[in-house]
C-alpha cells in the first residue's frame, strides 16, 4: 500500500532489518516515546482526531445504505433521516468535518513527529560526538550515519504515518465487523465460515514465499560475490586464462536462481489465483446470499449495500496489516539500534560548557610513568609495556622507532583518546586524570601526518583551532605558518572551499593550514606526527619553516620515521616494544655503536 509522506524524511537506501515484536522489544522502545512527553497533548488531541475521523468513516455506509432504502420508500426506523434530501447533506456536512478534522490531525502528527525527530537526531548527534575513541575503532562511520538517517527516518515514518494508519485501520475493522453483525448476522456467520480458509491459506502461502524469495536472494548474492571477485581479480582470470571457467561459474549460478524463481512464481500464482478465487467469490458469494435474503424480505436493498461497503472497510483493513505489522518491526530495530547509541557511556565532556568553570592551566610538562597500554579491542595485543620518560616546559623531544613500536598511541594517550590499563600520564606532575578532559584538549594540539580538512572554507578551517579569534589574529597565524601567500594568491582568498577532507589543495598546503590551526590554538603541548613525512622537498621546507615557529616556547612531541627531523630535538626518545631503549640528544646517540637509534641512522644516511 502506498503512502504519502507529510514530513521531510528521506527514502531509505537500503532494507532496514525487522526484529520479533514481543515484551521486551515494545518496552525497549518505549524508552523513545519519552521524547514525546513536551508535545503530548498535540498527540493526544491528534489521536482524538484520529479517532473521531475513523469513526465518523464508518457512517458513510450506513448513510449510503439509508439513501437507497428511503428512495425505494423503505426508509430505515432508526436515527438517521428519512429524506433523501437530508440524508445527502448530512453526508456532505460530515464529510467537510473529517476533511477538516483530517487537515489537523495530519498537522499535529508531522508536528510532533519532526519536533521529536529533531529532539532525538540532536541527542544521538550530541552523543556520538561526545563518545570515546574505541567506540568509533569498533563501527564503520558508514553505519553510524545510517543510524542518523535510515534508522531515524522509519522511526518518523512509524510515528507520522505508521502508527495512526494502524489505529485508523484497527477502529476500521473493529468497528466495520461490529456494524455487519449490526446489519446482518446471517451474512456475517456465512462470511466467517469462509474466512479461517482464506487465513489458513495465507499463512501457509505466504511462508513458502518468503523462504523461497530467501533462497532466491541468497543465491543472486552469490552471483553477485563472484562478479566482484571476478572484476577485482580480472588480472589474474586473464593471467591463467580462466575467462571460460568465470563465465560458466557466473552462467551456473544464474540458473540456479532462475530455478529457484520459477519455483517460487508457480507459488505465487498459485496464491494469487487462489486468493482472486475466494476474494471475488466471497463478493459473489455475499450479493448471491444477501440477493436471496433481500427476496425473502430479510434485508433491504440499502442494507445490502451497506453492508458490502462495510465489508469492503474490513477488507482494506486486513489487507494493510501485514505491511504495517512490517513497518513496526523495521521501527522495532531502528529504535533498538538508536537506542544502544543513546545508552553509551560518553567521555567527561560537555556539550555546553560552563563559562563560570575555572580552567586548569597546563605550563607543559610532560611525564609518562610506567605506562601499559592494550587497545580495548584488542586486549592480546601490548602496545606500551611499562613505557616512562618526561619532557619539559618548552622542551622539544622527538619520539623514534620502527613501525608498531607504539609512537602514535603515545600521541593518542596524551590527548587522552585512552586512559592507560596501568601507571600515569602527567601533566606538570598531576595524572592526567586529575584535569577535565576538556581543559588537556584545549591545551594540547596535533598535526597528524594525514591532515583532514572540513569541507568548508579556509578560514573556518584555521578558526576551528579558536573559535572567538578575530581575523588579525587568524591572518597572523596562517603567515607564521607560511600559509598567508597561497591563500592572497587565490581567487577567493581565505574564503576559498577546500573541498571533501581539503582534497582542493595540494598535501603541503594543508599541512600548511593544519599548522596554522595548531598557532591559532596556542597550546602548551604540541604533537607533531610524521608532519613532513609526505611532502616534496619544497613543500617540506615551507612546512618545516612553520613547524619551527610553531615549536617556540612550547612541549614540542615530535613523532618521526624520517630521522633528518628530528636531529635538533632536545632530546630524542627511542621506543622500541612498547619500552623506551634509548635518549639522549643526536649526538649523544649516535655514540652507542650498538644502539637501535645508531643502527636507523645507518640505514637512513649510511652514517
Amino acid at each position: 500500500m502506498a503512502r504519502n509522506r507529510f514530513n521531510s524524511s528521506t527514502a531509505q537506501g537500503e532494507e532496514l532489518n525487522k526484529v520479533k515484536i514481543s515484551k521486551k522489544t515494545l518496552k525497549t522502545a518505549a524508552q523513545l516515546f519519552l521524547y514525546l512527553k513536551p508535545y503530548r497533548w498535540k498527540f493526544i488531541t491528534g489521536l482524538v482526531i484520529l479517532f473521531l475521523t475513523s469513526v465518523s468513516g464508518l457512517a458513510f455506509p450506513a448513510l449510503l445504505g439509508a439513501m437507497i432504502d428511503s428512495a425505494k420508500g423503505e426508509p430505515k426506523d432508526w436515527i438517521i433521516p428519512t429524506s433523501i434530501n437530508t440524508i445527502g447533506i448530512l453526508a456532505f456536512i460530515l464529510l467537510f468535518a473529517q476533511s477538516l478534522l483530517s487537515f489537523f490531525r495530519i498537522r499535529f502528527f508531522v508536528e510532533v513527529s519532526e519536533k521529536t525527530l529533531a529532539d532525538i537526531r540532536r541527542d544521538t548527534y550530541f552523543k556520538l560526538i561526545t563518545l570515546p575513541m574505541n567506540f568509533f575503532a569498533n563501527r564503520r562511520v558508514g553505519e553510524l550515519n545510517s543510524r542518523l538517517s535510515a534508522d531515524l527516518s522509519q522511526i518518523q515514518d512509524t510515528l507520522t504515518t505508521t502508527l495512526a494508519e494502524m489505529i485508523r485501520q484497527l477502529i476500521l475493522l473493529a468497528g466495520g465487523v461490529i456494524l455487519l453483525i449490526i446489519v446482518s448476522p446471517h451474512l456475517t456467520l456465512f462470511n466467517l465460515m469462509v474466512l479461517p480458509l482464506i487465513v489458513v491459506a495465507a499463512v501457509i502461502f505466504g511462508r513458502t514465499i518468503r523462504n523461497i524469495s530467501r533462497q532466491a536472494q541468497d543465491r543472486l548474492a552469490d552471483s553477485n560475490i563472484i562478479v566482484e571477485e571476478t572484476l577485482q581479480g580480472i588480472s589474474n582470470v586473464k593471467a591463467f586464462a580462466n575467462e571460460a571457467y568465470e563465465a560458466r561459474r557466473y552462467d551456473n549460478s544464474l540458473r540456479e536462481v532462475v530455478k529457484i524463481a520459477m519455483k517460487g512464481a508457480t507459488y505465487r500464482g498459485g496464491f494469487a489465483s487462489f486468493i482472486i478465487f475466494c476474494l471475488f467469490g466471497a463478493i459473489v458469494a455475499v450479493i448471491w446470499y444477501g440477493s436471496i435474503l433481500v427476496q425473502s424480505g430479510e434485508l433491504s436493498v440499502g442494507n445490502l449495500t451497506t453492508y458490502i461497503l462495510y465489508s469492503m472497510f474490513v477488507g482494506a483493513a486486513m489487507g494493510t496489516f501485514p505491511e504495517l505489522y512490517a513497518n513496526i518491526q523495521k521501527s522495532l530495530g531502528s529504535s533498538e539500534r538508536v537506542l544502544e547509541i543513546l545508552n553509551e557511556h560518553s567521555e567527561p565532556v560537555s556539550i555546553v560548557p560552563s563559562e563560570n568553570a575555572t580552567r586548569q592551566i597546563i605550563k607543559g610538562d610532560l611525564e609518562f610513568k610506567n605506562v601499559k597500554f592494550h587497545y580495548p579491542s584488542r586486549p592480546d595485543v601490548q602496545v606500551l609495556q611499562g613505557l616512562s620518560f618526561t619532557a619539559a616546559a618548552g622542551e622539544k623531544v622527538a619520539i623514534v622507532g620502527a613501525s608498531g613500536a607504539g609512537k602514535s598511541t603515545i600521541a593518542s594517550l596524551i590527548l587522552r583518546f585512552y586512559m592507560p590499563q596501568h601507571g600515569y600520564v602527567l601533566f606538570d606532575g598531576q595524572s592526567s586524570d586529575e584535569y577535565a578532559l576538556t581543559d588537556i584538549r584545549n591545551q594540547v594540539a596535533i598535526v597528524p601526518q594525514d591532515v583532514l580538512l572540513f569541507g568548508g572554507s579556509i578560514r573556518e578551517n584555521i578558526l576551528y583551532g579558536k573559535l572567538d579569534a578575530n581575523e588579525n589574529d587568524m591572518i597572523e597565524a596562517a603567515r607564521k605558518a607560511n600559509a598567508h601567500n597561497f591563500i592572497a594568491n587565490l581567487p577567493e582568498g581565505y574564503d576559498t572551499l577546500v573541498g571533501e577532507r581539503g582534497i582542493k589543495l595540494s598535501g603541503g598546503q594543508r599541512q600548511r593550514i593544519a599548522i596554522a590551526r595548531a598557532l591559532l590554538k596556542d597550546p602548551a603541548i604540541l604533537i607533531l606526527d610524521e608532519a613532513t613525512s609526505s611532502l616534496d622537498s619544497e613543500s617540506e621546507r615551507l612546512v618545516q619553516e612553520a613547524l619551527e615557529e610553531l615549536m617556540k616556547n612550547r612541549t614540542s612531541i615530535i613523532i618521526a620515521h624520517r630521522l633528518s627531523t628530528i636531529r635538533e630535538a632536545d632530546k630524542i626518545i627511542v621506543v622500541d616494544k612498547g619500552v623506551v631503549c634509548e635518549s639522549g640528544s643526536h649526538e649523544e646517540l649516535l655514540k652507542n655503536d650498538k644502539g637501535l637509534y645508531r643502527y636507523l641512522s645507518r640505514l637512513q644516511f649510511d652514517v
